[in-house]
């Protein structure tokens, strides 16, 4: 169940900040592209080694955000990110959905060391951040119509549904890769970043007025 498309017709603002976060993952990947392992390992995030040095590791949280480790990882999370983000930026507002987006992607890292604090392992991709944008469309659209592709079929769903779904999917796959964090440490999704982002992008919905504002009609 993949989602396409999402229904533009209320949005006020052309999303420039959605864009402009969608070329800079792009341009990163291409650099990673150029640069090899080393550039990856260095800019990552990386548990263990953020909390051996935080001053000197600080900034991986923010480059850590903007790489990512395939193709299929770059595409799958840009894609996203236009069909969600445009609507919330129109919502906050371009500054505002800047900050909202590095916040849930803070509070994506975060949530990662709170459960790998020993981890070796380079943490990276946009996906926490991502998900701080779907925690806050939900909030804000919870009505609105997003195309999904189901097999060969192209068919409207809730938001709640589509999104709904992709939360469930987080948790259990949470769960699962915490179970098997016990018995070995090796590389994967970092699935408590999803849930982290998601968390932090509905309660900083909540605290910047997000859901009190007028209605987008979907």
């Amino acid at each position: 169940m993949m989602p396409l498309s999402d229904d533009n017709t209320g949005r006020r603002l052309t999303p420039v900040v959605t864009y402009v976060l969608i070329a800079i993952n792009v341009l990163v990947f291409v650099l990673e592209l150029s640069s090899g392992d080393a550039f990856i390992v260095q800019w990552s995030f990386v548990p263990a080694r953020f909390l051996a040095n935080p001053a000197g590791e600080f900034l991986t949280i923010f480059t850590s955000m903007f790489m990512h480790a395939g193709w299929v990882h770059l595409l799958g999370n840009m894609l996203y990110l236009w069909i969600f983000g445009d609507n919330v930026e129109d919502r906050f507002g371009h500054a505002i959905f800047l900050v909202f987006y590095l916040l849930c992607g803070i509070g994506a890292t975060l949530a990662q060391l709170a459960f790998s604090l020993n981890s070796n392992i380079p943490n990276l991709g946009a996906s926490g951040a991502i998900a701080g944008v779907l925690g806050a469309y939900i909030l804000m659209f919870p009505r609105a119509r997003v195309n999904v592709l189901v097999g060969r079929f192209i068919t409207p769903m809730s938001a709640l549904v589509v999104i709904g779904f992709w939360i469930i999917l987080q948790i259990f796959s949470s769960v699962g890769a915490f179970t098997a964090s016990t018995q070995t440490e090796g590389g994967g999704v970092a699935y408590m970043a999803h849930v982290g982002g998601f968390a932090t992008g509905m309660v900083l919905t909540f605290l910047l007025g997000g859901t009190s504002r007028r209605a987008l009609p979907y």
